[in-house]
């Protein structure tokens, strides 16, 4: 039995890393029974190129699906595509509520001839507390404190597609010669060129990169929409200030947010609103057409074992209930 770090998926082929030796597994049925999905990042125990179990994660992140990271590097485009606030606070947002250590990165710095977006950036986001850093992988602007911010940490790249994820790593480490194209000339959007998540080590001291495919479709239709807001540290700062308890900060009355709009970005409120009408949708859907779902596995005494259902384990009292009953029925007879 070994033990190993998965770092790259494909198809149904999981490459585990034990030991700087790479080997190519399968998973095992009892697995799929049990739908547990494997990560990228995750570490198992394989045998004879079966993956055997799942060991416990210290954290995950499920777009891009990736698990075991110690922080997530958000890389924007100043130019080409053009800069969007609203997808930035996205990513943002959608870090927050896996409570991971996050940077922001914008690249292609060369393309841009105006301060006014750097000025708006910092103005933002250096008073919530966010590391902020400017790039150019063209022209190697940044790329030593890029390199500084990834130094013996595993760090997951995340952005839209064209942003140049893929441009700053072979800035990084030439050698690995990454593939890259540029953003389109007919529709302004980058393409993809990253097809899967994988870990890519860089150097000695474990410094190690996940680099994902660009996705612009990222949704919070996983949560209530009293939540959101603990997403926003600009504007969850003022929740306990509002008359209602349960405000959402969209058209209340005695609303703290709405009365310090003078102290929040447009953007962020813009991004906030947008995601509570998405979680609105959600809870209309769990509402009425009941989406939750029972686990299909359970673990006890640190292993893991297929969960029955409620519907079976009623079934099963039954029919031991029915079984005692005519063994009784059976002995007045006798």
């Amino acid at each position: 039995m070994g033990i190993g770090q998965i770092f790259k998926i494909h198809s149904d082929f999981y490459y585990v890393n034990s030991e700087n030796e790479i080997y190519e597994c399968k998973i095992r049925e009892v697995l799929k029974k049990q739908k547990q999905k494997i990560l990228v990042g995750d570490f198992v125990e394989f045998n004879g190129g079966a993956i055997e179990k799942i060991l416990p994660r210290k954290n995950f992140i499920t777009r891009p699906s990736v698990s075991n990271i110690d922080r997530v590097i958000i890389i924007s485009a100043v130019k080409e595509p053009e800069l969007s606030f609203i997808q930035l606070n996205r990513y943002i947002a959608f870090a927050k509520y896996h409570k991971l250590d996050t940077v922001l990165c914008f690249n292609k710095n060369d393309l841009s001839n105006d301060d006014t977006t750097i000025e708006k950036v910092f103005s933002i986001y250096e008073p919530l507390g966010y590391d902020i850093l400017f790039t150019s992988a063209l022209e190697g602007y940044g790329v030593e404190e890029f390199k500084e911010i990834l130094k013996g940490k595993t760090s997951v790249l995340c952005g839209a597609s064209g942003v140049g994820k893929s441009s700053l790593i072979n800035a990084v480490c030439p050698e690995l010669n990454l593939k890259t194209k540029n953003v389109s000339e007919k529709t302004l959007r980058g393409t993809h060129t990253t097809r899967h998540c994988e870990i890519i080590p860089l150097d000695s001291d474990n410094t190690r990169i996940v680099d994902t495919p660009g996705f612009s479709n990222l949704k919070f239709d996983f949560l209530m929409p009293g939540e959101v807001d603990l997403l926003f540290d600009d504007i969850a700062r003022y929740k306990s200030k509002c008359k209602f308890q349960n405000c959402l900060h969209l058209s209340e009355t005695g609303c703290a947010v709405k009365e310090n709009f003078d102290n929040i970005d447009e953007t962020r409120y813009q991004s906030y609103c947008e995601f509570v009408n998405e979680a609105l949708e959600y809870k209309e859907k769990v509402k009425y057409q009941g989406v939750k779902s029972e686990s299909f596995h359970k673990y006890h005494n640190e292993k893991t074992a297929v969960k029955i259902s409620s519907r079976k384990r009623q079934g099963a009292r039954n029919t031991l209930k029915q079984n005692i009953y005519k063994d009784m029925e059976n002995e007045r007879i006798d």
